[in-house]
């Protein structure tokens, strides 16, 4: 019978290392696998975290390990690349950080035995990813255990797959349900005994067989249905000799059909079941990836509560522990690799075994309904060889999975004619409109214009998003990274992303702040801030609660601004959201009226004198707030970047002028300007911004910005120094310019 034995404890730990050693070390660190060597270095800006090859090593004493034929050493996420050695002898070698794999170790073992596993998260052309903005947290981050079986077993071997494949199909009130197992070594004698158990662990079908296929009817089938009801069966397969049971597997699985329609989006057993959810990764603060399993509940409880229907899982095979809470909370997901940002040309086969062990491993999930093929790939253009890489990856994921679709994630620029639009079969594009460029207004039309163009083809919005810190103002503007911008921004594509039925999925990007070492932005240096939730789980932004107004039935209320204590206006603007219809504001107990909205943003001019008490009432619900006038606005709200030269407010901005202040964008509308910033640009065409080529591309997505801003990101992320002097000189120039 299968044992599984942890294997996490207490291993030896070393950067410093240049060869595998052939005795235990004594003079490394000790540590507790889940672990990352870039949990501090990974998060604190310059690009700078360590990427090498790092060594983990622990004894094995024979005799602790149960009596088997065959031992296994199962890794189930070594960032990136690793090696294997028992006793000094390489076993195996793995590319890919973020699936389970596993190594055939039993005749390597000795009586005493060291293991060490050398892992490698060093730039390379060949194993994904290699470009992106997140940072590539090197380590052993996920479990590692021992798995003892006999010499007939369930395959262990398979793409790291759990050695079982359950498909499920409706057949009007029942279900017939194909179970199919992969056994090593089968003997003459063995049999294989198949069983289907609801979730109140009833057997509703069950039979024995020779054949490693199966097929259990179950009569009125119970579906599973998102949210609504995420009903799980199980199945059990015994491989048995006499009365013995050699090996045996079990998966929990779901039972419904599903239809994404270019006209009525996302179909869930036939009804109409709008996808509104999130993209989320699986960093946090101080831990990079190395997550216990409180911390995926923890991350399950805030999505759910939020209200979301749907998780865009970016951009890697995420933690089956991840996976089982999607299935059991009834969250729709995508699945994908980390095809992402930059084609390699030597990447290819990468590509291919990162693909295949994600659909093999994750095949059995009811809450799985697209496999990922790549995410903004084409951001420096598609050619010949990456249009035959998606093609293969298309073809694989269907030749693997005939009851699921493929989708990709398209950078903005991409030209929606471009013939990698028409490779899945359905598109979802990342657009940042209001963010790094144009405005909020462009957001639906866009998605119109597309679906208009191709009306076959199933469109969404795979990000979207803005960055928010704890700065305030009460004129808040694009790039100003305000709690207060973020919340204008996600009000507005909220209501023009779910009120376009048409698209079959929206994805916020991102749930959670998350580690991003390349940046130098906000305030904060390491992270990218476009989170609902802070990096640590602890505060929930406002833009958070403007999405449970929409997608959460549990009654609320909450009055945004809660940080904005200090105001300098006499009359200030506060917003309420609650998803009940009616609300009404309080200031020192005097109510300032009652509001109805058909969209749950609730807007209330509020008189500013003194200190004010504030309470919103909606239905049963209540929500308290405070804010106090000052006749000077509190310079603790304000952005002020890390180790910037200027900040926007010491910059000159006479009346009618262009200055550093003005979004590049508005600046290019001026022949002068756009010589002035011509002259600029030169000095960074060709240059890398964490690993993106600067080309033309990047630059109409840079129009958003403000001069200032670019020119900030520019100093962090391609290391191109400027003083103040420079940019003092830079904006008199601009001072000259008349704003057209």
């Amino acid at each position: 019978m299968r044992h599984i034995i942890n294997f996490n404890k207490k291993w030896a730990f070393t950067k410093n290392a240049d060869a595998v050693p052939e005795t235990m070390p004594t003079r490394w660190d000790w540590v507790n696998i889940p672990h990352s060597w870039n949990a501090i270095d990974g998060q604190d800006g310059d690009n700078d975290f360590y990427r090498g090859t790092c060594y983990y090593a622990k004894e094995l004493n024979k005799s602790s390990l149960p009596e088997a034929d065959k031992y296994y050493l199962e890794l189930r996420g070594a960032n990136s690349s690793a090696d294997v050695y028992v006793n000094g002898k390489n076993l195996a070698h793995h590319d890919g950080g973020y699936s389970t794999w596993r190594v055939d170790i039993t005749d390597a073992l000795d009586f005493n035995n060291l293991i060490v596993v050398a892992v490698d998260n060093t730039a390379n052309e060949t194993v994904y990813p290699q470009m992106a903005d997140f940072t590539f947290y090197g380590g052993i981050y996920r479990d590692v255990n021992i798995i003892a079986v006999a010499d007939s077993h369930f395959d262990l071997e398979y793409y790291g797959a759990p050695g079982i494949k359950v498909t499920p199909a409706i057949e009007g009130a029942n279900a017939k349900v194909e179970i199919e197992v992969y056994v090593k070594n089968k003997k003459d004698d063995q049999t294989l005994v198949y069983r289907i158990k609801d979730a109140e662990g009833n057997v509703v079908g069950n039979i024995t067989s020779d054949d490693t296929v199966a097929t259990i009817d179950i009569e009125n089938v119970h579906l599973w249905h998102g949210r609504k009801d995420p009903y799980l069966y199980t199945a059990e397969v015994a491989l048995v000799a006499g009365e013995d049971v050699v090996d045996a597997v079990s998966t929990r699985f779901g039972c419904r059909t599903f239809e994404i329609d270019p006209d009525n989006g996302f179909i869930l057993n036939g009804e109409e079941y709008p996808l509104r959810g999130v993209s989320r990764h699986q960093d946090r603060w101080g831990l990079g990836n190395a997550l216990l399993p409180e911390h995926h509940e923890e991350d399950i409880d805030l999505i759910c509560e939020m209200g979301a229907t749907t998780i865009r899982l970016a951009h890697y095979q995420h933690d089956q522990y991840f996976y089982d809470l999607c299935d059991e909370r009834g969250l729709v997901i995508w699945a994908e690799i980390p095809y992402i940002s930059k084609h390699m040309p030597t990447g290819r086969e990468n590509t291919i075994s990162q693909m295949k062990e994600l659909v093999a491993q994750n095949y059995n999930h009811p809450s799985i309904v697209v496999w990922g093929l790549s995410n903004e790939i084409t951001i420096s253009g598609s050619d010949d060889d990456l249009l035959d890489n998606h093609n293969v990856l298309n073809d694989i994921c269907h030749e693997m999975d005939s009851t699921r679709l493929t989708t990709i994630a398209c950078v903005s620029m991409c030209d929606k004619n471009d013939p990698y639009v028409q490779i899945p079969d359905v598109v979802s594009y990342n657009h940042y409109f209001g963010w790094y460029g144009g405005d909020t207004s462009m957001n639906g039309p866009w998605f119109d214009d597309f679906h208009a163009t191709f009306p076959k083809i199933p469109i969404g919005c795979s990000e979207y998003g803005c960055e928010a810190l704890n700065w305030h103002s009460s004129a808040p503007f694009q790039g100003d990274y305000t709690e207060e911008y973020q919340a204008y921004y996600h009000e507005e594509l909220i209501k023009q992303l779910f009120t376009r039925k048409y698209m079959w999925a929206t994805h916020v990007w991102n749930m959670f702040d998350f580690g991003a070492d390349a940046r130098n932005e906000g305030g904060e240096n390491g992270q990218n801030h476009k989170g609902l939730v802070t990096f640590d789980r602890k505060y929930k932004k406002d833009s958070f609660y403007a999405y449970k107004a929409w997608l959460s039935d549990d009654p609320f209320v909450h009055i945004c601004g809660k940080r904005y204590v200090d105001r300098v206006e006499d009359t200030t603007k506060v917003t309420v959201y609650s998803n009940q219809p009616e609300v009404e504001l309080f200031a020192n107990g005097v109510s300032l009226g009652k509001q109805t909205s058909d969209v749950h943003f609730f807007y209330f001019d509020v008189p500013n004198a003194g200190e004010t008490v504030l309470k919103a009432v909606a239905g049963e619900c209540s929500d308290e707030s405070f804010v106090r006038k000052v006749d000077t606005f509190n310079e603790a709200y304000r952005l002020k970047e890390e180790g910037a030269i200027l900040n926007w407010f010491d910059i000159d901005a006479p009346e009618g002028y262009y200055s550093l202040n003005d979004k590049i964008g508005d600046i290019m509308k001026s022949p002068e300007g756009q010589a002035l910033f011509g002259q600029l640009m030169g000095g960074m065409a060709g240059k890398q911004a964490m690993g993106f080529e600067i080309n033309e591309n990047m630059m109409q997505m840079m129009g958003g910005f403000t001069m200032l801003r670019m020119i900030t990101l520019a100093g962090g992320m391609m290391d191109m120094k400027f003083t103040k002097e420079q940019l003092l000189g830079l904006n008199a120039q601009l001072n000259q310019i008349k704003k057209v």
